[in-house]
């Protein structure tokens, strides 16, 4: 058997956490010594947040400083020498940024953190966060015209998000159902204000966008203090304003310092009472509006019908219409001088051929060979007979015809035969050319 190990003998200690057994542990003094060593290797940090206590015992400052956005929370102690340089006393509510370092106290193993520097967060900080901020989200565009919604004329359902038993839900609610008394509301009343209002928020947007009836959101809150307003422009809620399929209205009441809710919702009101109004139409005003339009509508009809009947009244008056047969016997008359024109045009169309067919004849009368005949010429053609030259050759030249000959003589009313006793030369002088001229036409021309 072993010997058992005298008490008072040293055992030897596990170099390493890892190392540890439930036989061979480490003494509780070693692990607060080494956890201590490696949470005062931490850096200072300057952190920020908000006071819930504020105890002053000895001339030194014990606080409890919260998260501005959730339920964290940590001791800070601020010693005497420190508290000393300090330019105001910390007080409870007040939102402050300490430069802190961790620090682990042994004998009761609580984790502190000792301040070494501690100043009160003012407005023109604040100010100055939420306007950087607001310059980010605007450059990514979440601020853009082109992405906000146009509310419903009458929405079916409005969804309500404000605080419980609020002026702010009563005045939305009141006023939206003096304009329109069949409005309907889905509430979800949420923290305001404090730690839990931007997830309680975020929640009950998420829930009423989801909801199939709901048209138009309103986001309510009767106004307060720029520290209380601060939840409605942290950036979560505002992304989530964003990307909300309904409608949403920033309705916070704050003119001087506004909340980056408004410059996101897709519609912003100054009041929850002027959300009311914006939301809903005004029934009041809506009939005014129809009695209005009825009224132009029938004004609108009568001088129709007055500007008509008299436009029939005046086409009544026309002659065209008073006595429709002048239309007629008008054209009638353009018909018969038309025709009488035509006729005359006819007619001395024909005369004008007649005379000129007249003349036609006359010269072509003229040039008859018959004409010749009938002025006392004769025409001499050779006999059958002769056989100096053909029968029936029109005799031009007495040289031609020998002597004895038989000649035909064409008359202007019969022929003689003839036969040639003797020829004699042509005459000369100085109208044998125009005797020659006026020599018979050949019998081969045209006749009567």
């Amino acid at each position: 058997m072993e010997q058992p190990t005298p008490a008072d003998e040293p055992r030897s200690m596990p170099a390493t956490a890892a190392e540890t057994t439930p036989e061979s542990p480490w003494p509780l003094k070693h692990f607060a010594q080494i956890l201590k060593a490696h949470i005062e290797r931490a850096p200072e940090t300057w952190i920020e947040g908000q006071l819930l206590e504020a105890n002053i015992r000895n001339g030194h400052a014990y606080l409890t400083m919260r998260d501005v956005d959730v339920e964290n929370s940590l001791s800070v102690t601020v010693w005497r020498s420190t508290l000393s340089r300090l330019d105001a006393t910390p007080e409870v509510g007040s939102r402050v940024v300490a430069k802190v370092k961790p620090n682990l106290w042994l004998k009761t193993g609580r984790l502190s953190m000792n301040a070494s520097d501690l100043r009160p967060v003012g407005l023109g900080d604040l100010l100055a966060r939420l306007e950087r901020l607001r310059q980010a989200l605007g450059a990514e565009g979440l601020f853009d015209p082109d992405r906000k919604q146009k509310l419903p004329l009458l929405p079916a359902r409005i969804g309500l998000i404000t605080g419980r038993d609020s002026d702010a839900e009563k005045d939305v609610v009141r006023n939206a159902t003096l304009r329109w008394p069949g409005v309907v509301f889905e509430v979800r009343n949420t923290a305001v204000q404090g730690v839990n209002a931007v997830g309680e928020v975020m929640t009950a947007l998420a829930e009423l966008d989801s909801h199939p009836e709901v048209d138009v959101i309103v986001i309510a809150r009767g106004g307060g203090a720029l520290e209380d307003l601060l939840p409605f422009s942290a950036e979560e809620l505002v992304r989530a304003v964003s990307e909300a399929a309904t409608p949403v209205v920033s309705a916070i009441g704050h003119e001087a310092d506004r909340p980056i809710l408004d410059d996101v919702a897709d519609l912003r009101a100054s009041t929850p009472t002027d959300a009311a109004k914006r939301i809903v139409p005004d029934v009041a005003e809506e009939r005014q509006g129809i009695d209005q339009a009825r009224l132009r509508l029938d004004r609108a009809v009568e001088q129709l019908l007055e500007r008509e009947s008299e436009r029939i009244a005046a086409l009544r008056t026309r002659p065209v219409l008073a006595a429709p047969e002048s239309m007629l016997e008008s054209r009638r008359e353009d018909l018969d001088r038309l025709v009488e024109r035509s006729l005359s045009a006819a007619r001395t169309a024909v005369v004008r051929g007649e005379a000129e067919i007249k003349h036609l004849r006359a010269q072509v009368r003229s040039l008859s060979p018959q004409q010749t005949l009938d002025r006392g010429y004769a025409i001499v053609q050779v006999g059958g007979a002769d056989r100096s030259a053909p029968a029936g050759d029109v005799v031009r030249d007495a040289a031609e015809v020998p002597v004895g000959a038989d000649l035909l003589v064409r008359l202007a009313h019969g022929s003689l035969d003839a036969s040639v006793t003797a020829t004699h030369e042509s005459n000369t002088g100085p109208h044998s050319e125009e005797n020659s001229q006026n020599q018979p036409v050949s019998p081969e021309g045209h006749h009567d």
